[in-house]
């Protein structure tokens, strides 16, 4: 407590010793400039103290997701986990970010993630809405619930690839977003 005090104590003095020194290097103006200062400082740290406790709450925008690599999006994925009431471990395999998560019924996940090239072609890509995560494939035999993550849309190709594979589950580009604003994966259609 006594540590606590002493540096209260040590900021009311320096910050009186400052305005001090305003007041005698620029008259009234100097106080009120070092206010000004002061409250737009505060103004951009709690802006950017606000934006990094959303992320850390798994709450992502589109810019923000736009911006992750794999890693990132990895790590993202991992809090958005989280955030939905799962247990998660990181299990990267070749180097490459693959996440296992469990939640509270007993339902395991092992996600993926693929790297983002932009190659898939606009005549390859369905023109409907996003695949939903149901209708890429029943869950596997051994009940472990595979998920593709991605932030570009998946080809028709990928989504046919998926549903062969039995219990793969795809979240394009589309539903990445909104599992990022705050919608939980299995309101996306996460098998239950």
């Amino acid at each position: 407590m006594l540590p606590a005090f002493v540096g209260l104590g040590l900021a009311a003095a320096v910050s009186a010793a400052a305005l001090a020194w305003q007041y005698r290097a620029f008259g009234p103006r100097g106080p009120v400039l070092g206010f000004v200062l002061l409250a737009g400082t505060t103004v951009v740290w709690l802006r950017c103290r606000r934006a990094m406790t959303r992320r850390r709450a798994g709450i992502y925008t589109p810019a923000e997701l736009a911006r992750l690599d794999d890693h990132g999006l990895a790590a993202a994925a991992e809090r958005m986990l989280n955030r939905d009431g799962w247990n998660v471990v990181a299990m990267p395999r070749q180097g490459r970010p693959r996440l296992y998560a469990r939640d509270r019924g007993g339902r395991q996940l092992d996600v993926g993630f693929r790297p983002t090239d932009g190659t898939v072609s606009d005549e390859d890509t369905s023109a409907g809405p996003a695949p939903t995560l149901r209708e890429a494939g029943p869950i596997d035999v051994d009940g472990l619930i595979r998920v593709l993550v991605s932030t570009d849309l998946f080809s028709r190709t990928d989504v046919l690839w998926a549903s062969r594979q039995g219990g793969v589950h795809l979240v394009d580009g589309r539903q990445l977003r909104r599992w990022a604003s705050g919608t939980s994966l299995d309101d996306l259609g996460l098998p239950g």
